[in-house]
């Protein structure tokens, strides 16, 4: 039912994630961030986990130790399937026995990807490849290009209708935090969100540090 990726940015230190389903609403429930990491939570998800993981990384823990806690901390473990990427670039993953018919991961520099119900087994490896063969782009974009290599291999049995994407800088909040909750063409739409979003991020991470230098984008009742 979904492919994700959870990925760091060796120039930058940003760390984000994306996940696509055939399920409405996916991010909702599957992708999880904080300056500290990336958890993803799928399959038959349990959205505690996230919030468990995030928790972990937090403190410092790195990716097998979160991920190893994070499995142990509630129960029927072997439906979950489960990745974790933390502020260095480290990454672990899990599979339940009963994740959902064809389930796969691949592990990458900085970059770990996986999904179930998937039309392939090659899909998170191609995933994976995507994301290493476009190191000078901004990590949003990277992911994007990570997603869309995945649907081109294949992505899942079934057609996908909601994505999710996010990414963490050094602030407390997410400097994208992009979703399509439900659409035909869930992936082209988000791309078509980021492009828009993209040139005016920077401008709200501004408003947030020093109000005075904040562009105006023509709204009633902007600054």
């Amino acid at each position: 039912m979904t492919f994700s990726i959870a990925a760091r940015c060796e120039r930058t230190g940003a760390v984000g994630g994306a996940v696509s389903s055939s399920s409405i609403a996916v991010a909702s429930r599957c992708l999880w961030g904080s300056p500290h990491g990336i958890v993803l939570t799928q399959n038959v998800t349990d959205p505690a986990l996230g919030l468990i993981g995030l928790a972990w990384l937090a403190t410092h823990y790195g990716a097998d130790a979160t991920l190893h806690t994070v499995r142990q901390a509630r129960r029927h473990a072997e439906w979950r399937q489960l990745a974790v990427l933390d502020a260095d670039g480290a990454s672990a993953w899990f599979s339940g026995t009963r994740t959902l018919a064809i389930s796969a991961e691949a592990q990458g520099c900085n970059c770990v990807a996986l999904g179930n119900m998937l039309a392939s087994s090659e899909v998170p490896a191609t995933m994976t490849a995507a994301f290493e063969a476009s190191a000078d782009l901004p990590l949003a974009t990277r992911l994007l290009a990570a997603m869309e290599a995945g649907l081109a291999a294949g992505g899942e049995l079934g057609p996908v209708h909601s994505i999710g994407l996010c990414v963490y800088l050094r602030e407390p909040w997410p400097v994208v935090d992009l979703r399509v909750d439900w659409s035909d063409s869930p992936i082209a739409d988000l791309a078509k969100l980021w492009a828009a979003y993209e040139p005016q991020m920077a401008d709200y991470v501004q408003r947030a540090k020093d109000p005075t230098r904040a562009p105006s984008y023509g709204v009633p009742g902007d600054v």
